[in-house]
């Protein structure tokens, strides 16, 4: 099932169990992958959506640690409901190992030498850990790779 389909269809149960924040959380997420749509002139695919909705919980997560920095933990721990929602559309996260295997296969793949070949190495890599990881760190790993 594409996972537009698995959203709405995740809409269309939050609705039967009244369950509020979900439903929310979808509703906003399906929009935000329209807009994009419509944006774009586009249909996205799976890889798409997922990008969507990886980029709804990074701005969840920085909203959430903003909220914790002016005291408002009402406002943060709503947030971290949306990110749990979210979080269930994502596919398993990477273990470190399996980061580490994809870097080195990544770097071979590249014959990547020093920093100037970061960018290839991370071309390579993005679309297998797309929604996966926190890119952010994989960034950093790879660099220090790199740098070694």
């Amino acid at each position: 099932m594409a996972l537009i389909d698995e959203l709405k269809e995740a809409q269309k149960d939050a609705m039967r169990a009244k369950d509020k924040v979900r439903l929310g959380t979808i509703r906003m997420t399906l929009a935000a992958v329209k807009q994009r749509e419509i944006d774009e002139q586009i249909t996205l695919d799976d890889a798409a959506v997922l990008a969507v909705i990886t980029k709804a919980v990074k701005q969840r997560q920085d909203a959430a640690s903003q909220f914790d920095a002016a005291n408002r933990d009402d406002l943060a721990s709503k947030e971290r409901e949306e990110i749990a929602v979210l979080e269930t559309f994502l596919p398993q996260q990477l273990t470190d190992d399996e980061i580490n295997s994809l870097i080195d296969g990544a770097i071979a793949d590249t014959g990547a030498s020093g920093m100037q070949d970061m960018g290839k190495v991370m071309g390579v890599l993005k679309p297998k850990v797309q929604g996966r990881t926190d890119m952010g760190a994989l960034s950093g790993k790879v660099k220090a790779r790199l740098n070694a």
